[in-house]
């Protein structure tokens, strides 16, 4: 994302690492992507649901990317967080998830998440629409 503009003042992306995985936030104009790290289980998930909470709370952005390129495991405790996203983002917010993996595309397409959730496998095909 060659636009991104971090969320942290001094440059750095917002990080949240949970016991096997890391949040980071990055800003563009217009949207907000969220990029998981490792696994995205019990342990991250309320990580990631805190994040998702801030960016629709505080300035809600017209575009929010859940990246899930470099999660490792994900379990039904993140699927729900992703489903919390999308059913809370309200009218103004578009959600939409990277997952092209075996490991992220396969549990949503055995959950038939992939009908509810818009699913894109790059981020800057999900930032594209």
């Amino acid at each position: 994302m060659a636009a991104s503009e971090p969320v942290r003042p001094g440059g750095a992306p917002e990080e949240d690492q949970g016991a096997d995985g890391v949040v980071v936030v990055e800003r563009a104009p217009g949207a907000v992507v969220l990029r998981v790290t490792g696994e995205l289980d019990l342990a991250t998930a309320p990580k990631l649901q805190q994040k998702v909470d801030s960016a629709l709370r505080e300035d809600p952005p017209a575009l929010l990317v859940i990246d899930l390129s470099a999660v490792t495991f994900l379990a039904s405790a993140g699927m729900a967080v992703l489903v919390s996203a999308h059913r809370g983002s309200g009218a103004g917010t578009a959600v939409r998830v990277v997952a092209a993996s075996r490991v992220t595309l396969r549990p949503l397409e055995l959950t038939k998440l992939t009908t509810e959730l818009a699913v894109f496998p790059s981020a800057e095909q999900a930032l594209a629409g």
